[in-house]
C-alpha cells in the first residue's frame, strides 16, 4: 500500500477550500466591524441612537463640504426669483473637473477683496473675453453685440442698469449682476476698484441649483434661454 499517497490525499481533503477560507475571513471581518460599532455604541451616552446620529452628522458635513451646501438668501438683490430667507442648494461640483461658469448661471462666491468679506449670490452676465455693454439704444443689456432679453428674471420695473458701463471681461474672471438691479451691489458698483468689479472664477463656491426652502417655493434654478443666444466672444473657442 502506498501510505504516502494516502496521507497526501487525506491532508488535501481535510484542508478548507479557498472559498471557505474567503468566506470565513469575510465573516470574521464583518463580526469585527460589528463588535467595534457595538463597543462604540456602549461607550457613547445614548448608545446606538447617538452613534447613528453622529454617523449621519459626519455624512452631512462631508456632503456640505464637498458636494452640496445650503445658502440662505440674505437680501433682495436676486428678487423676484430668490426672496429674502429662501434657502438654496449650491452645487459645489458644478465647476469641477474642467467645467466653467456660464452666462446666466446663478453662483455663490467669496467676495473677500472684491465685494466685501462675505459670500454673495449673483447672476453671471459675462465670462472671460466677453464684451458687456449697458445700455444699448433700446435700453437693453448687450453681450458680444447681442441684446439680452432679461424680462423673464429681471425685477419688475427695473431697468437693466441705471449705471452705464462698457467692459471687456478678463480671462478667468466673471462679470456679475443681481436680478433686482435697483437693490443690488454687484460688478457695476466696483468698476473703479481693484479688479474692476470682476470676480475670479476660482472664488466661485458653486452654482445655485435648487430653492429648497420654504417648501412652497421649491424649484430648480435653470439658465435663462436668453443667454444661450449670446455669441462667443471674439477669439473664443467653444
Amino acid at each position: 500500500m502506498n501510505t504516502e499517497a494516502q496521507h497526501t490525499e487525506r491532508d488535501r481533503s481535510s484542508r478548507p477550500s479557498e472559498s471557505e477560507e474567503t468566506s470565513d475571513t469575510g465573516g470574521r471581518e464583518g463580526r469585527s466591524r460589528f463588535a467595534l460599532a457595538a463597543r462604540a455604541a456602549d461607550w457613547l451616552p445614548g448608545g446606538r441612537i447617538t452613534l447613528t446620529a453622529l454617523v449621519c452628522l459626519v455624512f452631512l458635513l462631508l456632503v456640505s463640504t464637498f458636494v452640496m451646501q445650503p445658502f440662505q438668501i440674505p437680501s433682495g438683490s436676486m428678487q423676484p426669483g430668490l426672496r429674502i430667507g429662501d434657502r438654496v442648494l449650491v452645487n459645489k461640483l458644478a465647476y469641477r473637473f474642467g467645467a466653467e461658469p456660464q452666462r446666466g448661471d446663478v453662483v455663490v462666491f467669496d467676495g473677500t477683496g472684491y465685494f466685501g468679506n462675505a459670500d454673495y449670490i449673483k447672476r453671471v452676465v459675462g465670462v472671460g473675453g466677453d464684451h458687456v455693454v449697458c445700455c444699448d439704444k433700446e435700453g437693453r443689456l448687450d453681450v458680444n453685440g447681442r441684446p439680452v432679453d432679461e424680462s423673464t428674471f429681471l425685477y419688475p420695473g427695473d431697468s437693466p442698469s441705471d449705471v452705464a458701463f462698457d467692459v471687456v471681461v478678463p480671462d478667468g474672471t466673471l462679470f456679475l449682476l443681481g436680478d433686482h438691479r435697483g437693490d443690488s451691489s454687484d460688478s457695476r458698483d466696483h468698476l473703479g476698484s481693484p479688479g474692476g468689479g470682476m470676480v475670479p472664477v476660482g472664488d466661485v463656491i458653486g452654482r445655485a441649483d435648487w430653492i429648497a426652502w420654504p417648501s412652497g417655493h421649491w424649484t430648480r434654478l435653470t439658465r435663462p434661454a436668453a443667454y444661450a443666444r449670446v455669441p462667443a466672444a471674439d477669439g473664443a473657442h467653444g
